[in-house]
């Protein structure tokens, strides 16, 4: 049985709305802001965004 997603796609923050929105309740911040994070960040990986976000 397959299983759902993968390690890449779970440890990753989209450009989707849902997940930017997620990821800014998670934060207590805005979704805009996480786009922000992304872009300073340079990469799309959750660690990463939220270790620029702090």
């Amino acid at each position: 049985m397959a299983t759902r997603g993968t390690k890449v796609e779970r440890h990753s923050v989209s450009e989707q709305p849902h997940e930017l929105k997620y990821e800014a309740k998670k934060t207590g911040t805005t979704p805009k802001k996480v786009e922000a994070a992304k872009k300073s960040a340079g990469s799309n990986q959750r660690s990463a965004v939220e270790k620029q976000i702090k």
